[in-house]
């Protein structure tokens, strides 16, 4: 008996919820656009549910009717008709009265759904550990993996055809046209610079680098305060050098537009006062997650991002002080390799967290002996290799750091080194050292 149970045992699903939902989209095409939000076709186990979802999916992705006689007619030009299909459909539509409860059954078939992710996730983590092939610390990084895929409602293994992947590109450019910026990224809050990087992109790898001073952290502070303002998503902030409370004071200056020096001291006015009550104010809405462990690598930093749920963007202050996976000192390789590691591992965690990740870096000084000490690609510390993985590449540079006497005093230059977006080039900014705070110049950008 036991062998037999064995057998016949099947995965989790339910039967009667993937016809309550199919039902219910074709009787009532207004609910549609709801189940399509929620269920994807490999959330339905029996193939014949599969493909009927599916081609109802095509058909709403390209505004077409919906009932049973023009999903069998689909059906039939993609070649997916059985001698049953007919009666099939019309089954579905005659068990289900109504469609007021949809959204029950498709609880009830997504809840399904994880459960067989859980156990086919189970079974693959079970598989790793019996082949006992890599060191504990990867194959609890795979295993996180392949559970934090289930939680976004993807296969980490899952091949999409084009015709799934389409829609969801046509619902994106409806958005940006009836955007006002027109922006397919996260806005900076620096217009000028928005308009060279075209905003910051999805599972964009943006490395900001500069030498020491030029207010590389700054920078990337005020970019993750205007996205969490923006968005209302939570913003992670990974500080391998500066402590939560250097942080904390430095958003409530650019803020509050109070001297950093004299938050530091505490020789505040009255007036500071007031303005410091209403940064906080704002500060306290915001979602901005701080980690100033100095010890995280890339595989700490993404299983961290992984338990955070609406993120949309990472920052990670800086590159060359964080250590490999579980802090090993890269087993005898050069530095240059475990940073061109690093500097990958970044990148796919970018791609799996589907957000944008800034990641600052030092600069070598290279550049400080050349007569025009505006930083360049090959001046990039320690690996040509981050140039490859990053998408976006901008460097800072103030000509008052080296040149007392220079006419832009309090002028920085946000160099696009590189752009897989669109064109390089350099913008001008406005840079308050009092605040920490960059902003746009107006009109004082250009190509060279």
């Amino acid at each position: 008996m036991a062998m037999e149970d064995l057998l016949t045992r099947q995965m989790p699903h339910s039967l009667e919820g993937e016809q309550a939902v199919l039902g219910s989209m074709l009787i009532d095409a207004g609910c549609v656009k709801d189940v399509m939000d929620k269920l994807r076709p490999s959330d339905f186990y029996l193939r014949q549910n599969r493909e009927i979802f599916e081609t109802i999916y095509t058909m709403f992705s390209y505004a077409r009717p919906i009932d049973g006689i023009t999903v069998f007619e689909e059906m039939q030009k993609a070649g997916l008709v059985g001698e049953n299909t007919r009666s099939y459909l019309a089954q579905l539509m005659e068990i289900t009265p109504t469609s007021a409860n949809v959204m029950e059954y498709v609880a009830i078939v997504r809840d399904k759904a994880l459960l067989r992710g859980v156990a086919q996730a189970a079974s693959e983590i079970t598989a790793l550990v019996q082949e006992g092939v890599g060191e504990a610390s990867e194959i609890l990084e795979a295993a996180e993996q392949k559970v934090y895929a289930i939680r976004r409602g993807q296969s980490a293994q899952e091949m999409v055809p084009l015709r799934l992947v389409l829609p969801d590109v046509l619902d994106r450019l409806s958005e940006m046209s009836e955007s006002e910026n027109h922006l397919p990224g996260l806005s900076t809050g620096l217009s000028a610079v928005d308009q060279k990087i075209t905003g910051l992109n999805k599972s964009d790898l943006i490395l900001l680098a500069a030498r020491p001073g030029m207010g590389k952290t700054s920078f990337a502070l005020n970019v993750a305060l205007n996205v969490a303002k923006s968005t209302k998503k939570t913003v992670a902030v990974f500080s391998l050098e500066m402590s939560r409370e250097q942080l904390a004071t430095r958003l409530l200056s650019a803020e509050a537009l109070v001297e950093n020096t004299r938050l530091k001291t505490g020789m505040l006015r009255e007036t500071d006062w007031e303005k410091i009550a209403g940064a906080a104010t704002v500060l306290n809405k915001v979602d901005i997650r701080i980690d100033d462990n100095p010890m995280l690598s890339v595989a700490d930093m993404n299983a961290k991002c992984r338990r955070l749920d609406d993120l949309g963007l990472v920052v990670i202050d800086y590159l060359q002080l964080m250590t490999s996976a579980g802090g090993k000192s890269g087993g005898g390789e050069s530095r240059q390799q475990v940073v061109s590691d690093m500097s990958r591992m970044l990148k796919i965690m970018a791609k799996e967290l589907n957000v944008p990740v800034i990641c600052l870096s030092q600069l070598s000084r290279a550049n400080e002996k050349r007569d025009d000490k505006r930083p360049m690609l090959s001046d990039l510390r320690e690996s040509g290799a981050i140039e490859q993985d990053a998408d976006i590449v901008l460097f800072l540079y103030r000509d008052d750091y080296y040149n007392e006497d220079s006419e832009k005093h309090n002028i920085a230059e946000c160099i696009v080194a590189k752009n897989r977006h669109g064109e390089t080039g350099k913008v001008e900014l406005r840079w308050m050292p009092e605040y920490t705070q960059f902003s746009t110049l107006d009109n004082r950008y250009g190509d060279e």
